[in-house]
């Protein structure tokens, strides 16, 4: 591909080398070869600009590069830059349709003649699987559930009755969608009485959710993830919780039951969120952080239990310091007992 077309499907600015150059691939600094596009995004790498072998490289407008052998593209985010670059060297995938011989498909079940179904599929009553979706082996649908276009469920994805999978979403290897809600109720002789989880989950368009997480049905109603949500793997969303679009929630986060999370908020690895509270839009959770309290938007919180992550970096930085401090106070304390003596 040529440079100046990476430049204007990138929306960056070539500002040297020739527009002619063949682009053959993108990667970091570190990996970048002959015929290459690289970035610099963070700072920290920069010292790799000078031995990346690179052809062509995105930078943001301010930053300076001591080197004429290497072609600049300017842009105002460099990463999103070398992201749309590598989409375009390695497009997805489309469906090429048909189903494998091996399939098992209820007569019931609505599939487009425009989805692909691979071996070992098991697709139950009154499901609907519609035109461009790709379902690797193993995956079952159960009674009832419906995965929308162009939506990709990858080995080993189970999606329980009723649930609905949108358009354009990917679920990744092993995860569940739709299990049942964990929620029992206390009997007379202190045993717990399974509660029937009767709701069902909706995945919104757009949404990718990461290998072996699991996202419960609601007892009633639904749990929802909106579109363009993003579920890293090994997450685990409790029944009737609510995630906003474009919300992005790391590896081994768990939300308990009606959790609401709002537009655009990041939760970093190994978050937990207590049951019954609303996590205002734009907010950050840092990693192993928890909270058994609303947040507001816009916050960024840390520790446990979570507070202002302005504070949690003061605290963190005395906690440190805590047996100095304790030493001085003894010292102290012991003048303090001297002077009064005197």
């Amino acid at each position: 591909m040529k440079l100046s077309a990476i430049a204007a499907e990138t929306s960056s600015t070539l500002e040297s080398g020739s527009p002619d150059v063949d682009i053959t691939g993108a990667a970091g600094l570190d990996l970048a070869g002959e015929g290459t596009i690289t970035f610099l995004a963070n700072p920290k790498y920069t010292p790799q600009i000078k031995t990346t072998k690179a052809a062509a490289i995105f930078l943001h407008e301010a930053t300076e590069l001591d080197r004429k052998d290497i072609a600049i593209l300017r842009a105002k985010d460099p990463y999103l830059a070398y992201t749309k670059t590598l989409r375009l060297f390695h497009p997805e995938t489309p469906a090429a349709a048909g189903i494998h011989s091996s399939a098992v498909i209820d007569a019931s079940a609505d599939v487009s003649s425009e989805a692909e179904i691979m071996a070992n599929v098991v697709i139950g009553r009154n499901a609907r699987i519609e035109k461009g979706a790709k379902l690797f082996p193993n995956v079952t649908i159960y009674d009832g559930a419906c995965v929308g276009k162009n939506s990709v469920l990858h080995s080993g994805v189970s999606v329980r009755e009723d649930c609905v999978i949108g358009d354009n979403c990917i679920v990744h290897n092993n995860s569940t969608i739709g299990s049942d809600g964990f929620g029992y109720a206390k009997t007379e002789d202190k045993r717990w009485l399974k509660i029937p989880q009767t709701g069902r989950v909706v995945l919104e368009d757009d949404v990718e959710i990461g290998a072996n997480t699991s996202i419960d049905r609601a007892s009633v109603g639904e749990t929802r993830i909106k579109r363009g949500a993003k579920l890293d793997n090994l997450v685990q969303v409790g029944h009737s919780c609510t995630v906003d679009e474009d919300a992005l929630i790391c590896a081994q986060t768990g939300l308990a039951g009606s959790s609401i999370i709002g537009k655009r908020v990041i939760l970093a690895g190994q978050v937990g969120i207590a049951g019954h509270l609303t996590v205002g839009d734009d907010a950050v959770i840092t990693a192993k952080s928890a909270t058994s309290h609303d947040v507001e938007p816009g916050k960024v919180i840390s520790g446990i239990p979570a507070f202002d992550n302005r504070d949690w970096l003061r605290s963190t930085a005395a906690y440190r310091k805590l047996g100095e401090m304790a030493q001085r106070i003894r010292e102290l304390s012991k003048r303090l007992d001297r002077l009064e003596k005197d």
